[in-house]
């Protein structure tokens, strides 16, 4: 996986924008909280945008669901709204349920696998399918970061986490997932996650570091478990429709800003994750590190059969992608 230079950051960050007001207006709406690196893979995208278009078109960035929830602004998105929704594959797969296999349980040992099945023709027909719904990508591989689990005591086994509550996502691929390892899992808004733990309507949440730390959920539970059940990416997407009618060369640009975004926001996450996990120790927080990853991979095993409505035997196919 090709990784861009962080620096472009800092570069971008120097250009100011053109004091005329833009051509075009376009809203980047995430759930996540300023300051983690998919935010600032954000910023760069809209620097940088507006630098290559001489300042015609203006990205405005909106962290922590402040235009709604990640299922709200899809479907706006999705009606011709012209917003970029930073989301996920477990979101996307309400418009084409075969996305939903790459935030499966365990599906990758490191991050840069995800390479294969991002440039594989499987996904390239996936994202034809998107393009028949209405909805094309722009970031199709920016390393969110592996999903750890937050608590108040250590993860290293299923056993460890028998009945406990457990706040994931509202998507079917996490509540499966939790229901196998045999949490009993609550689906939460991400906005809402810090005072249902603070109230103790979930004993425990789960996401990636800088989330978790953007979030500051380590105020509230003191212990850390990089269970890694999930490596996840962010898949950045804009109405077709919108996009199409934009001139061609700010497509261009917008694709081509996509490329080295994707890249920047896996950079900055792979970078981060180590500095996170100093941070929270000297926030007092407990890394546990000797999880036995081998119990909670066959815990979960069985989700990927759970899915009547991928095509069949899409788990094998994307093992072949890995494999070659």
């Amino acid at each position: 996986m090709k990784f861009a230079n962080a620096a472009l950051v800092a570069a971008g960050f120097l250009f100011a924008g053109s004091a005329m007001a833009a051509d075009y207006t376009i809203r980047l709406a995430s759930s996540l909280s300023p300051g983690e690196p998919t935010i600032e893979a954000a910023e760069f995208f809209a620097d940088e945008v507006a630098k290559r278009t001489d300042g015609r078109v203006e990205i405005q960035v909106f962290p922590a669901q402040q235009l709604g929830s990640e299922k709200d602004v899809n479907q706006m998105m999705r009606q011709g709204a012209p917003i970029i929704s930073v989301t996920s594959s477990g979101y996307l797969s309400d418009f084409v349920p075969d996305i939903g296999v790459v935030e499966g349980p365990y599906l990758l040992d490191n991050p840069e696998q995800f390479e294969k099945i991002a440039s594989s023709d499987w996904f390239a027909s996936v994202k034809d399918q998107f393009n028949d719904k209405g909805i094309t990508f722009l970031v199709d591989d920016a390393l969110f970061g592996a999903r750890n689990i937050l608590a108040d005591k250590p993860v290293r086994s299923p056993a460890d986490v028998d009945g406990m509550t457990i706040r994931v996502p509202p998507n079917t691929v996490f509540v499966k997932t939790f229901e196998a390892m045999g949490t009993r899992p609550a689906t939460v808004e991400w906005s809402e996650v810090y005072s249902a733990l603070q109230q103790n309507v979930v004993e425990g949440a789960e996401a990636p570091l800088g989330s978790l730390w953007g979030a500051k959920l380590h105020e509230t539970r003191d212990t850390i478990s990089l269970t890694q059940h999930f490596t996840a990416f962010t898949f950045w997407v804009i109405n077709s429709d919108y996009f199409n009618s934009l001139p061609e060369d700010i497509r261009d640009v917008m694709m081509e800003v996509g490329q080295e975004t994707g890249a920047l926001a896996t950079e900055l996450t792979l970078k981060r994750d180590e500095e996170y996990k100093d941070m929270f120790r000297d926030a007092g927080v407990t890394i546990v590190d000797d999880v036995d990853i081998q119990a909670f991979r066959d815990k979960t095993a069985g989700v990927y059969g759970e899915f009547p409505n991928w095509t069949p035997g899409l788990y094998d196919q994307i093992q072949k992608i890995l494999a070659e």
